[in-house]
């Protein structure tokens, strides 16, 4: 492996770095579609223990806006509403026994304008950080060239890798960001 293949290889490790935090920052904009997770590692004492939501009974979605957690315990379902409600995440609580419901409200407009805009500047963001990482490593095949280690062919070369993978990240952030903004407008 060239000096050049090895350049090209850390920046694509960063680049993947760049785009799995952008995807963890995404998930954790709250969009108009619910998700388990959003209530799974709630927190709460029951029985003198502290437990996850998850812990205590199964998650699943019910179309459109509601999360159903069926709690194992029927002696917990009031914890858990209670958790649930304590967290502020915006979901309003019923119970049937031992399904507890939590229901996403729908986004207003003005909310939903805010959160596309978050979306927007957190992908900018990435953006900058991935042209930032791009830049670095035409730097170190400018550099290794100015050495003599690597000839300008190689160079040459390693630009156009470094573009194409630099293009590949980008394409990844502005996929993400079209299917967070499009779930938005739900």
């Amino acid at each position: 492996m060239t000096i050049a293949d090895q350049i090209v290889k850390d920046l694509e490790t960063a680049l993947g770095g760049v785009t799995t935090r952008f995807k963890q920052d995404l998930a954790q904009i709250r969009g108009n579609r619910p998700s388990p997770d959003m209530v799974a590692d709630i927190r709460l004492s029951l029985y003198d223990q502290q437990l996850s939501i998850r812990e205590l009974g199964s998650l699943s979605v019910l179309p459109p806006r509601t999360i159903a957690i069926s709690v194992w315990d029927p002696g917990a379902v009031g914890a858990v509403m209670k958790a649930i409600d304590d967290a502020h995440l915006g979901l309003s609580t019923s119970s049937d026994g031992t399904t507890v419901r939590a229901t996403l409200s729908p986004l207003g407009d003005e909310r939903r304008e805010e959160m596309s805009k978050l979306v927007k500047k957190t992908a900018e963001a990435a953006r900058i950080q991935i042209r930032a990482r791009r830049e670095e490593a035409i730097k170190r095949l400018k550099d290794s060239e100015g050495r003599k280690e690597i000839t300008e062919d190689d160079s040459y070369r390693g630009k156009e890798k470094i573009q194409k993978a630099t293009d590949k990240a980008n394409a990844d952030v502005e996929t993400m960001m079209a299917g967070k903004l499009a779930e938005l407008g739900e």
